[in-house]
């Protein structure tokens, strides 16, 4: 039986964001093959946080820049060691190649922040991204992280191409790892056009690309329920789910304009599929929406930006719903679709086929698990021929590791001093 330690930047979260739903995925999945699963952060517990027990995963929290990771890990003597998002490799690589150097190292990258981060940059400067934005001190931490593990789980396939393409990262140690759905476990039957009402929007508040589109919807909604009245539904309202709102969200909550603040949602597909349209006007961020997946789920038509239908589907496959990248095609997607039952049937009818072709878990997770356990069976060849992972083991990890000492050395004399 295979040892597995994930080391998260925070703890799983399903039901809050879409890293918490395909993380929680993941442990699923290795549980599944009947692996013992151990999960550790330096991260608060918070209050959404799954029952890591309920799962039949151990948990311990961890100190940052501390060497009693040193003593867990090597007790442990994982197997496999995972880190969500690259931040965690560069905190704890250094150790966990010290402690267990045989363990598989495998980096879940959830989205490739260098890419969410340069396009932000460009949104901020008013103009298209570019190479610069890219090309960031960012991008160089996080392209090293990859390279320095043994494989890494990129969720878009955008992005695995890009990093092939832009950063020359061998196929050999990536793997494009989409959401894993049950698709056995998919509502039979949800609400048709007549029985739902009005708009919605969902995602965590304190992820920056949804905050922001939440602004935009601020500016572009009162033309949408403009037009809607003239067409005839004085009732449409804009319902904006997700956690953790913070006071600047829960102050645009306006019920005369019905632009609705409704916070953290216990029942997130109840609240979907209630709901005639999903509303993403995303106009920056990198990896795959969660929201936008959980509304095909949910047969809910959808209208979002082309960053926003990133990476979600085959070129050959039509959106269910609408993508539009200017305010007035946005606007028009969305009246078009909650006022004409026609329109909202045709892309509702897309959903379902698109979840079969890419997201089936069935089909995906089994691939996951035989690219692991073929790296780990032949682990020094494969270490051998990443010789620029190698290189940066040797040398970037270093520097990282001198750091944190010196960080857990003057930790220790303030705290004999206050003592």
């Amino acid at each position: 039986m295979l040892s597995v330690l994930v080391i998260g930047y925070v703890w799983p979260e399903p039901n809050s964001s879409a890293a918490g739903y395909h993380m929680t995925s993941l442990l699923r999945l290795f549980r599944q093959q009947g692996w013992r699963v151990n999960f550790a952060s330096p991260a608060q517990k918070t209050e959404h946080m799954i029952d890591l027990q309920d799962e039949g995963i151990s948990y311990h929290p961890i100190a940052l820049n501390c060497s009693s990771f040193d003593q867990y890990v090597t007790e442990l003597q994982p197997d496999i060691v995972m880190f969500d998002r690259f931040m965690m490799e560069e905190q704890f690589g250094w150790r966990v190649e010290k402690c267990c150097p045989e363990a598989l190292r495998i980096l879940d990258t959830e989205d490739l922040q260098c890419l969410r981060n340069a396009r932000h940059h460009a949104i901020k400067k008013e103009r298209k991204m570019e190479d610069g934005d890219l090309l960031s001190d960012l991008a160089k931490r996080e392209i090293a992280a990859i390279f320095r593990c043994d494989l890494s789980l990129i969720i878009s396939d955008f992005e695995f191409d890009l990093l092939q393409q832009k950063f020359k990262v061998p196929a050999a140690i990536i793997h494009h790892q989409p959401f894993l759905l049950d698709l056995a476990k998919l509502p039979e039957h949800c609400p048709g056009y007549a029985d739902r009402q009005h708009f919605m929007m969902i995602g965590n508040f304190r992820h920056a690309p949804n905050w922001d589109s939440v602004l935009q919807m601020q500016k572009l909604w009162p033309e949408v329920r403009k037009r809607l009245k003239e067409q005839g539904h004085p009732e449409a309202e804009l319902h904006i789910w997700g956690a953790y709102p913070p006071p600047k969200a829960t102050a645009l909550h306006n019920p005369k304009t019905g632009f609705l603040i409704k916070g953290w949602a216990d029942r997130a597909y109840q609240v979907i599929s209630s709901a005639k349209v999903c509303l993403a006007p995303l106009r920056f961020g990198a990896g795959i929406k969660g929201k936008l997946l959980d509304a095909m789920v949910c047969q809910t038509p959808s209208v979002t930006t082309a960053i926003g239908s990133e990476g979600m589907l085959d070129d050959e496959q039509h959106w269910p719903g609408k993508v539009a990248d200017t305010d007035e095609a946005f606007i028009q997607a969305a009246v078009s679709l909650y006022s004409n039952q026609t329109a909202w049937e045709e892309a509702n009818s897309y959903s379902r086929t698109v979840l079969s072709a890419r997201y089936d878990g069935s089909m995906t997770g089994p691939m996951l698990i035989n690219r692991i356990e073929a790296i780990k069976n032949n682990l020094q060849q494969h270490r051998l021929n990443n010789f620029m992972g190698q290189m940066l083991n040797h040398h970037s990890l270093k520097s990282t590791q001198y750091m944190s000492q010196w960080i857990e050395a003057k930790n220790k004399l303030e705290s004999d001093q206050t003592a």
